[in-house]
């Protein structure tokens, strides 16, 4: 019998920030700067039961990840924070043995809490194996600015639990409004670093110094980990080993069948094809469907169709469509359709609100919502047939 590899010190960054923040554009910032010779790993967390975006940063690295010496792995289905420890530990145990990384980068779910996640990470059996750099939190501006995010304990968490800020999206705030939004976050976190994310006006030499500012975080070691782990030594009896699994199992409306298989990373296992799924979780619904390869869609009835959905707050894809394969990553704020690279099949995911009410169409966007629909009131039938006409 072989012995088991022994992990010391392996330097690891948490990457956080609030739905839609932009966590993935900042991980791959931060790919960007690996070595050559460096071996690099990066576990994603969906939310959802559909792998998007393990998809997405795959498709933006200009050659082969196996070449680049960097290992994706996505853990689907839940928040690795508010499940047990065992989807996260097994997850982490296997990239490092089957991967041997310099650099592990964790980018959980934008609903995950960053505080339970800490807490897990400052766990005893992961203070040698990994060596807790800076949590680099993304913070959106033009999220800060809407009463709904800048008053919800969610968004607030992600900053209080912050070693640095990296904000974007402020291109349209005033000067008393980054001047009010450094006092908001000294209120809540008054030791983060802010690093502010240039324009794309931006000159050379301004990019270049953000760059190297958020290339320094992955040297910084987290002193908000640092004080967790302070606090599992001195309280054990505090473990995180005591959080509940999430209850209930998923529900899936397949358009053909598909078993559960609830320990294991569903994005890439092998199903029939075209498939859906859909779930509620607390607040939210969330759905996917995931179309063979050769399914081309519509681009632009596509488009409209997904803008149409009642009360979303996140779509995410990378579909084959009459312009291409395209990436999809569309959040009330910002809508990015870009090129990708051909998929094993096409990828699409919803998150939509449960609350009726918040039913405001955002025209900055040219966001349409059907006034007369709700998305506790969708009949998904009918949007596997609208999906399927879209197929040319």
């Amino acid at each position: 019998m072989k012995n088991p590899i022994i992990f010391q010190n392996i330097p690891c960054t948490l990457v956080t920030g609030f739905l839609g923040a932009g966590k993935t554009t900042v991980v791959n910032q931060l790919l960007a700067t690996k070595p050559t010779d460096e071996r690099w790993a990066l576990l994603i967390n969906e939310f959802g039961r559909i792998g998007i975006d393990g998809a997405l940063l795959a498709s933006s690295q200009d050659s082969n990840l196996e070449q680049q010496k960097i290992a994706i792995r996505e853990v689907s289905g839940g928040c690795i924070c508010c499940t047990s420890q065992l989807p996260l530990q097994i997850a982490i145990s296997r990239l490092l043995s089957e991967h041997h990384p310099q650099r592990l980068l964790i980018e959980p779910t934008g609903l995950a809490h960053p505080r339970e996640l800490i807490m897990q990470l400052s766990a005893p059996h992961w203070q040698t194996a990994l060596k807790m750099q800076a949590v680099i939190t993304v913070l959106s501006g033009s999220q800060w600015q809407q009463d709904k995010y800048r008053n919800n304990d969610g968004f607030q968490a992600h900053v209080h639990d912050a070693d640095a800020l990296v904000i974007n999206r402020y291109d349209q705030l005033q000067d008393s409004d980054r001047h009010a939004l450094v006092e908001w976050i000294a209120k809540l976190n008054s030791q983060v670093n802010i690093i502010w994310v240039p324009s794309e006006q931006a000159t050379f030499d301004i990019k270049n110094t953000y760059l190297l500012a958020l290339n320094d975080q992955l040297s910084n070691s987290s002193q908000t980990i640092s004080k967790q782990r302070k606090v599992n030594i001195a309280q054990p009896q505090k473990s995180v080993m005591g959080l509940q699994p999430r209850s209930g199992s998923i529900s899936t409306s397949p358009l053909s069948e598909l078993s559960s298989e609830s320990d294991e990373d569903q994005s890439n296992i092998d199903i029939e094809q075209p498939y859906r799924y859909h779930e509620k979780q607390q607040d939210i619904l969330l759905a996917g469907w995931r179309l063979p390869a050769h399914y081309r869609l519509n681009a632009d009835n596509l488009h409209n169709w997904l803008l149409k959905l009642p009360n979303w707050l996140r779509i995410k894809g990378v579909v084959n469509t009459t312009e291409g394969w395209l990436q999809i990553n569309f959040t009330p704020d910002s809508l990015t359709t870009s090129t990708a690279s051909v998929q094993i099949d096409s990828r699409i995911e919803i998150i939509l609100q449960l609350d009726e009410n918040d039913n405001t169409a955002r025209e900055d966007v040219a966001i349409k919502y059907k006034p007369e629909l709700s998305a506790t009131a969708i009949d998904w039938d009918t949007c596997d047939h609208e999906l399927m006409a879209m197929v040319v």
